[in-house]
């Protein structure tokens, strides 16, 4: 019997009902302390996270995505008056920057905006260039003032994820310590990314200190999460779905760890779905940095990743689709059924799962 394969699945078929209450609204108090879902064999285990050294081996690989969440959520006003919010999701050469757009009417192409309370009060313009191409028509770039960087760090909020609720308008001023400092991985450290990678939240310095220890070796990619990563899938037929664009690096130096890791019968370690992503795209294009749009469904052939760290992730969502193809849809929806049963907590500042690849 073949291995089941897209054509086998519709968007239904990745739905299931979540009690609200389990869509964690703040971390658990610990980084490494919150649950683990041991799902690497065939039956469910509940753990701690911080028990993961004892489910790898001396000689495996644990990959992590680097990259830095950037401030990237800025409030302001057209030359109008009226009331905008900018996402931005890349930065581009010459000041410039390509962002989603929150605003009742756009801004015609070289309209003005003022960010931040302008540049006349202490914060920064930005003129509209026009549409981003190959975005379905949801991004712009734009002309700031000044580095973007800059101008995000002192005038922007974390981007939280739309499902984690805070005080209506308190995002618009500033950040919560807490998010400010658990929305990031204690080993980001390249800017670009709009959304955490949310597996590695869970890992603070004593647990790194520990797999160290125990012989589990480490190395990095760099994907700038985007906030296409919360776009609902919106065809039934899986395959109509056009993917978001992300920049992704594999340096030489985990290139070459990967390839020693297979040599001596390691087990390439993922830590979340951007280090899949990363790992599995420059392995099918030969391409070490660029930007990828691949889409991993049931059928996909894997060549690099052979186990996963993940959190639950959001009905019907692409990251369903890739857990699905990567540790078997039946399997899967068991450990979803298990998840909730056990009322593990979901989404960015949930719990995780420790997943083997069929």
């Amino acid at each position: 019997m073949s291995p089941p394969s897209l054509r086998d699945f519709t968007l239904s078929d990745f739905d299931f009902q979540l009690p609200p209450d389990l869509i964690a609204q703040h971390p658990a108090p610990e980084r490494s302390g919150s649950r683990l879902l041991d799902g690497s064999g065939a039956t469910a285990e509940n753990r701690i996270f911080r028990d993961l050294p004892g489910l790898l081996n001396s000689g495996d690989l644990l990959v992590f995505n680097d990259t830095q969440v950037i401030k990237a959520r800025i409030f302001g006003e057209k030359a109008s008056g009226g009331k905008l919010e900018l996402l931005i999701e890349r930065v581009l050469p010459g000041h410039q920057v390509v962002a989603h757009m929150k605003v009742s009417k756009k801004p015609l192409v070289g309209g003005r905006m003022h960010l931040a309370g302008g540049a006349g009060q202490g914060g920064f313009d930005a003129v509209l260039l026009g549409r981003w191409p190959d975005a379905q028509g949801q991004l712009f770039q734009l002309q700031l003032s000044d580095e973007p960087h800059a101008l995000m760090e002192k005038h922007g909020v974390v981007p939280l994820p739309p499902y984690i609720e805070r005080p209506p308008g308190a995002e618009a001023h500033h950040d919560t310590e807490e998010d400010a400092r658990r929305y990031q991985t204690v080993f980001a450290r390249t800017p670009g990314a709009v959304a955490a990678p949310t597996a590695a939240l869970h890992f603070d310095e004593a647990l790194l200190a520990q797999l160290e220890a125990r012989g589990v070796q480490r190395a990095s990619v760099t994907l700038h999460v985007g906030a296409g990563t919360f776009q609902p899938v919106k065809t039934e037929n899986i395959a109509e779905h056009t993917m978001h664009r992300e920049w992704y690096e594999v340096p030489e130096a985990t290139q070459q760890a990967i390839a020693e890791c297979k040599a001596r019968g390691g087990r390439v370690v993922a830590v979340g779905t951007t280090t899949v992503r990363t790992l599995e795209s420059w392995a099918q294009s030969g391409q070490a940095c660029g930007d990828t749009q691949i889409f991993i469904t049931p059928g996909f052939a894997f060549q690099v990743v052979d186990r996963l760290i993940t959190n639950f992730h959001l009905p019907k969502s692409t990251l369903m689709m890739l857990v699905s193809a990567f540790a078997g849809y039946e399997h899967i929806m068991s450990l979803y059924r298990h998840a909730i049963e056990n009322r593990y907590r979901f989404f960015s500042y949930g719990d995780a799962m420790l997943l083997t690849r069929v």
